[in-house]
């Protein structure tokens, strides 16, 4: 969706046993690919796992998989006559590099020439390894166009636990399940590894109570028994969806059952109850870890020690990264990196360095994300030279700076109003590869517009959705700033009512840029029926919002106005701030309304406000010209600062 913008205009997703009976008819096509060439029978094993029935399938399993794939995204059925194959699969990632790939492949081919061929067991071998790399499309490519293309080879369980993995890790958890139906045709029984993989799938395709639910089933079912990687999934999808109060239930149900809860299961819950801010939470249960004998890793160390930098709790912090060294853990990059951004949020610079030095002196390389939470700290002390040093430093390394890379020095320069140097990194991302994103265009508008270059502002717009990016809120958001602010109410009007009929999320935060422009601009109506249309998009003022409103009635002198809102933001449950109190009592010490100010001054002490220097300033004047009101002096010294000038000549 496309909204050029203008400065003069703006305009405007089982007996026999049938597969369709199971599963469906649409999603049973992708499995015939496994089945073509192989006997209906299955194909003796030379290792047969004591976990791998090849016998009739419980009549459970048949009920709870038709529950399941009835409820999965199905493939569209292919033309008829074509033998359908996988395909139009997501980018697949690379874990490792591109000779340990050609080395299982030319291990994998050199099987294929061999006469007769090696049992399937060599071939499932390879695959894994293939799969282990990263290469999930890969390792499907060989089973449907080596492996089923050849006669004499047999694709058994494990290489149907393969594949199930593969589409899994493509987010095709529908082709995953479309495959569980074919493992029951053949007349195997899915064992803990199959049904682990597909809760896995479900939950990396946020269907997390897709996988919750089937979890359940097969507890309530006793058909599969859960072992601790099958409950550790569920636990990691359980805090993906901020559910760590749900996964700390089932942490205890492991705790009292018989299949014990190991480091992986206890650091998951520990790191997400560091992200959830619940640090102590997270030492509790660390201190139960140690109780039960249950030695933490390197992971469970560095989400500790971040949750406790986030904090400021830097000596606990140091203790931990201490304990984690006597204890024989050495820290790894993430480790480090933890550390590093804690020291330049703080604007510990120095620290930051030598964070760097004692990495790399102990043989721990650092990364891009290394470099560039040192860069981002550079920048966020204004020292940008030192920012382009690190820079240098990360390319003499042989390390490729990223888009983030850029969005820093970007945003960096444009915080110190240096657009000229900001628009050269800009050009220089094209000419190394990368694409901006949006972050680098709203660094870009925010820096152009702060600097009045409307037009160019408007240019770097377009060409932005000529490029196929479309804006975000954020984006949005600076386009109806850096107007409002160069004076161009009218047009982030318009642009607002574009994003209105185009049905683009509106949050309350482009209001209240909105109410604030008109206010400035004395056009309290326009401000007042912005106002009053939040309730109608479903959205509720913040503190903000009504701090801004009071202070357009307060500025215009309808002090009942702006005192009728105050009363009606906190009856809405929003408590005024102190930048709320001070700007009302600002508005009725303007109109000399003193008494009605006192009270105003009285409610915000009890509140454990204070008044800024200006109302201070405007308070002793008063006092001073209106004489020694002795309740008056008794407030004053309340909600006075203890420093502030001027009390020693009311004394």
């Amino acid at each position: 969706m496309r909204a050029e913008l203008s400065l003069k205009k703006m305009s405007s997703r089982r007996g026999r046993i049938y597969i369709s009976s199971i599963i469906g008819p649409r999603i049973a096509y992708c499995n015939k690919w496994l089945l073509k060439g192989t006997s209906k029978s299955p194909s003796p094993s030379p290792s047969p796992s004591p976990l791998v029935k090849v016998n009739q399938p419980s009549c459970f399993l048949f009920v709870l998989f038709r529950s399941f794939s009835n409820t999965t995204k199905n493939p569209t059925s292919p033309p008829q006559g074509r033998e359908p194959k996988p395909k139009a699969l997501p980018k697949q990632s690379c874990n490792l590099g591109p000779n340990h790939l050609r080395s299982a492949l030319i291990s994998f081919n050199r099987m294929l020439r061999m006469r007769p061929f090696p049992p399937i067991s060599q071939f499932n071998k390879a695959l894994g390894s293939i799969l282990k790399m990263g290469h999930y499309a890969t390792a499907l490519s060989l089973i449907h166009n080596k492996l089923q293309q050849l006669q004499g080879i047999q694709v058994d369980f494990y290489t149907f636990n393969i594949a199930i993995n593969c589409y899994c890790h493509l987010n095709r958890v529908d082709f995953g399940l479309s495959l569980l139906g074919t493992l029951f045709k053949r007349g195997y029984t899915p064992n803990v590894v199959t049904f682990t993989t597909l809760i896995n799938g479900l939950i990396l395709q946020d269907k997390t109570p897709q996988a919750v639910e089937l979890f359940k089933k097969l507890m309530r079912s006793r058909e599969i028994e859960p072992n601790v990687v099958m409950y550790g999934t569920i636990v990691n999808g359980l805090c993906r969806t901020g559910s760590t109060i749900r996964a700390v239930s089932l942490l205890r149900i492991m705790e009292e059952g018989s299949c014990k809860p190991n480091t992986v299961v206890y650091t998951t819950i520990i790191d997400s109850l560091c992200k959830d801010r619940m640090v102590d939470d997270a030492l509790k249960l660390f201190s139960t870890m140690d109780e039960k004998g249950i030695f933490p890793n390197v992971v469970t160390y560095t989400s500790l020690i971040h949750g406790l930098c986030n904090f400021g709790r830097w000596k606990e912090a140091t203790g931990m990264f201490r304990e984690m060294l006597d204890g024989g853990i050495a820290p790894d990059v993430h480790t480090y990196n933890v550390l590093l951004d804690a020291c330049t949020k703080e604007g510990k610079m120095k620290e930051a360095e030598g964070v760097l030095e004692v990495m790399i002196q102990r043989g721990v390389d650092p990364d891009v994300v290394t470099y560039n939470t040192l860069m981002d700290g550079f920048c966020l002390q204004g020292q940008m030279d030192e920012a382009i040093r690190v820079l240098n430093t990360m390319v003499e390394r042989g390390l490729h700076p990223d888009v983030f890379s850029y969005n820093i020095l970007i945003n960096g320069y444009c915080k110190k109003i240096k657009i000229n140097e900001a628009m050269h990194l800009f050009r220089e991302l094209s000419r190394r590869g990368l694409k901006p994103d949006n972050a680098t265009f709203s660094a870009m508008l925010r820096g152009l517009f702060q600097t009045g270059r409307c037009g160019a502002a408007q240019k770097l717009f377009n060409d932005m959705q000529a490029a196929g990016i479309i804006p975000n809120s954020q984006t949005y958001g600076i386009l109806l700033d850096g107007l409002c602010k160069n004076g161009y109410i009218s047009e982030a009007l318009s642009l607002f009512h574009m994003m209105e009929s185009k049905s683009l999320h509106l949050n309350v935060v482009m209001y209240n840029i909105l109410i604030d422009a008109f206010c400035k601009d004395k056009k309290l109506d326009t401000a007042w029926a912005l106002f009053s249309n939040l309730a109608s998009k479903g959205l509720q003022p913040d503190v903000k919002t009504y701090t801004t409103m009071i202070q357009g009635f307060c500025e215009e002198g309808l002090l009942h106005e702006a005192k009728e809102l105050f009363v009606k933001m906190k009856l809405n449950g929003c408590l005024p701030s102190d930048v709320t109190y001070n700007t009302i009592i600002r508005g009725f010490i303007g109109q000399h309304k003193c008494y009605e100010a006192l009270i105003l001054v009285e409610e915000m002490v009890q509140r454990g406000f204070s008044a800024d220097a200006s109302n201070s300033s405007l308070i002793i004047d008063i006092l001073l010209t209106k004489g020694q009101d002795p309740a008056l002096r008794v407030v004053i010294k309340k909600f006075m600062p203890k420093d502030s000038h001027g009390m020693q000549e009311i004394e």
